[in-house]
């Protein structure tokens, strides 16, 4: 009998190391068990690429017209969702010469998913960025930046790569909560080829939002120039 319980008690205790250790796999910026994984551009040259998850809302306007006024093309990573209710502004992207990025239909954690979930979430919104007008290349951004097997090895089948970022300002509450540090925080940390990830589409993160042009204006007082993730790193 004790024999089976420190047995039970070993199962239990490596079942929750394994679950650990898949949950840091799924969060990794650096590995991935299949295809290519980016999260910054291999340059010397100093450009960098903006990019914006989520959308497209009510904010999209705002972001373009700021854009527009620097004389910057981004990446919107977006969700089919939102572009069935929202298509005619993911259409004003493209007619603004950006770059439209796929970020799954519904948003959800693509780990543990089946196979056919994973293709339904990524080709439905392939075509929604297709009936948007986009013709590029459609690269792909994992929601929270969540990725396993499933989701890579889906890629790797299909010769896509997955798009995370090396910078992203709002992961520290007390640097998101603050446009002027945001802009700081990517200043100090930007380097030639990186990938900087804002959220700028919903009211929750109009800091965010009031960053963009200050941030815009520092990188090129710093000698940046600004790409598409496609431009950049393909």
């Amino acid at each position: 009998m004790k024999k089976i319980v420190i047995y039970g008690s070993f199962t239990i205790i490596l079942l929750f190391a394994l679950a650990y250790s898949g949950l840091k796999l799924s969060s990794s910026r650096d590995f991935q068990f299949f295809g290519g994984l980016v999260t910054s551009a291999d340059t010397a040259e100093k450009v960098v690429a903006l990019t914006f998850d989520d959308g497209p809302t009510d904010n999209t306007d705002e972001i373009l017209t700021i854009l527009k006024e620097e004389g910057v093309k981004a990446t919107f990573f977006v969700t089919g969702r939102e572009i069935e209710k929202n298509m005619e502004d993911a259409k004003e992207i493209v007619a603004e010469g950006h770059e439209l990025g796929n970020h799954s239909y519904s948003h959800e954690r693509m780990v543990l998913k089946t196979p056919s979930y994973i293709k339904s979430e990524i080709e439905r919104t392939d075509e929604l960025i297709r009936k948007a007008g986009y013709e590029g290349i459609i690269q792909f951004r994992p929601p929270y930046g969540k990725k396993l097997i499933g989701l890579p090895y889906y890629f790797d089948k299909h010769d896509r790569k997955t798009i995370l970022w090396n910078i992203e300002p709002e992961t520290y509450p007390e640097v998101a909560s603050n446009s002027t540090k945001i802009v700081k925080h990517v200043s100090e940390n930007i380097q030639p080829g990186s990938i900087i990830l804002l959220h700028v589409m919903y009211e929750s993160r109009k800091e965010s939002m009031k960053s963009v042009k200050g941030l815009i204006k520092d990188l090129k007082e710093k000698g940046y120039t600004f790409k598409t993730v496609s431009e950049m790193v393909e």
